[in-house]
């Protein structure tokens, strides 16, 4: 029944509901974002020595990154949210949704580099920067096939 309602529902929107839908959902991956880079940047802090290493706070960021490879984030990458279609909202590049494996395998090495570096980040800071340097490159690699460099 609330399979039946929820179609119903999604049928009347009328187009310009969707699009601000859209925008919506740009908006939720931009948060989404600002959220990683947020733990990121406490973690680079230390690893640079722009900051001392707290080993709580780093152990404390690594598991927000973890805890945030948890969460789906498909749904906020619907067709109709890339740079070309949305200019100005968003940096995605069309070449997300032509290479959904590339994506996928990308995604997966994130994962990977991120649950490497919960388990070392609390213990010293040399170990955390260099699992740190991992998680960095495999963001890098999204970042150069998938992200226009402004909007």
């Amino acid at each position: 029944m609330r399979k039946v309602l929820l179609t119903a529902l999604v049928a009347a929107i009328p187009a310009t509901g969707f699009a601000a839908g859209l925008e919506d959902l740009v908006e939720a991956r931009r948060g989404y974002y600002k959220l990683l880079g947020a733990n990121m940047g406490t973690l680079s802090a230390m690893a640079k020595g722009d900051v001392a290493y707290d080993g709580a706070a780093a152990q404390t960021a690594a598991d927000n990154l973890k805890t945030l490879t948890q969460y789906n984030v498909g749904h906020l990458y619907a067709p109709g949210t890339s740079k070309a279609d949305m200019p100005g909202k968003t940096r995605a590049l069309p070449a997300i949704w032509e290479d959904q494996a590339g994506v996928a395998e990308k995604g997966m090495a994130y994962v990977e580099a991120v649950n490497a570096l919960a388990e070392v980040a609390g213990l010293d800071r040399a170990d955390m920067g260099k699992a740190l340097q991992k998680v960095g490159g495999t963001c890098k690699g999204c970042h150069d096939d998938y992200r226009a460099k402004d909007f």
